[in-house]
């Protein structure tokens, strides 16, 4: 994948290019995440350089919640170094083992309800680094972790960019398929009843081939991470930028957009605004699909929600 590029326009009319580099320090990049990670990562964060304790032998430079509630390491690089992998895989297996004393944490930062909301199944860890070697790239996807690797440049001017250059969704335990959710198993002792795609499979034909094409359609913008929640669906990139809903006595489907409702001109029983409005999933757009004629009138909203993401 080719570096970013970004150009300012000049002032005799032509693009000049920014140059990018490297941090200074490493602690200043994690500053800067750390200042901003909910909008950045879509994670709430909890705490810097937290300890490990005397068996793991470290400290994790960020701990968060990401919307989705679920638990994230984040750890930062300097340069590029070819040992993130198997710091991340240390790491993940800390914060399985540490799961009350995590829990405790989100308690005092984030409150009781959000503690007892957290989904275990598939703890993430987030590289961030200023490049990753070929073969990080490669051995990544052979991992059971969910792991994202995140390439960070700085340009002149203060301007800080993220890319997400590789993501795997961990193993079975909640992400198996990306081209068909519906296969995605929701673990034995895993606290819940039933996934959102359990109200899938109970609905009429019509409503699953009319997922079937949404789902084409969240999809067609490239790269998405598919991350099936006990009541929704989220379409991610490193933030949710579509989180589906099923209402099979409706015949409908619901999807949440991060889409600013004022740019939009809502109609009544097709978008909605859901800001101040409790719903599952994020976004503050709502749009109800019940027909191929919903989900094309859906659509230019879907993908301006992706070229915004």
């Amino acid at each position: 994948m080719t570096d970013l590029k970004l150009f300012r326009l000049g002032t005799d009319g032509r693009d000049v290019e920014l140059r990018s580099s490297a941090v200074a320090l490493e602690v200043e990049l994690q500053h800067r995440v750390e200042a901003s990670m909910e909008a950045m990562l879509g994670v709430r964060f909890l705490a810097s350089e937290y300890p490990t304790g005397p068996w793991h032998r470290g400290r994790v430079d960020s701990l968060g919640l990401d919307e989705n509630n679920t638990p994230v390491v984040i750890e930062y690089k300097k340069g590029s170094d070819s040992g993130v992998l198997s710091q991340a895989v240390s790491y993940l297996s800390w914060l399985c083992s540490a799961r009350h004393e995590f829990e405790a944490l989100v308690k005092e930062k984030l409150g009781s309800e959000t503690a007892e909301a957290i989904d275990w199944r598939n703890p993430r860890m987030v590289c961030i680094a200023a490049g990753f070697s070929h073969h990080d790239r490669v051995a990544v996807h052979r991992l059971d972790e969910r792991i994202d690797l995140v390439r960070y440049r700085v340009f002149d001017g203060g301007l800080l960019s993220l890319l997400l250059v590789e993501s795997t969704p961990g193993s079975a335990r909640s992400v198996a398929s990306r081209r068909d959710p519906r296969e995605r198993e929701v673990p034995a002792g895993a606290g819940r009843t039933k996934s959102e795609l359990a109200a899938l499979d109970a609905a009429p034909a019509s409503l699953r081939a009319l997922y079937d094409e949404l789902d084409e359609v969240l999809a067609a913008s490239g790269e998405v991470e598919v991350d099936v929640k006990l009541h929704y669906i989220a379409y991610r990139r490193l933030v949710n930028v579509a989180c589906v809903v099923f209402r099979p006595k409706n015949e409908e489907v619901l999807v949440y957009l991060k889409v600013d409702p004022d740019t939009v001109t809502l109609e009544e029983g097709f978008s909605r605004d859901m800001r101040g409005i409790g719903h599952h999933g994020t976004g503050d757009l709502e749009v109800r699909i019940a027909s191929a004629a919903d989900l094309e009138k859906a659509a230019p909203l879907i993908r301006r929600a992706f070229e915004a993401a």
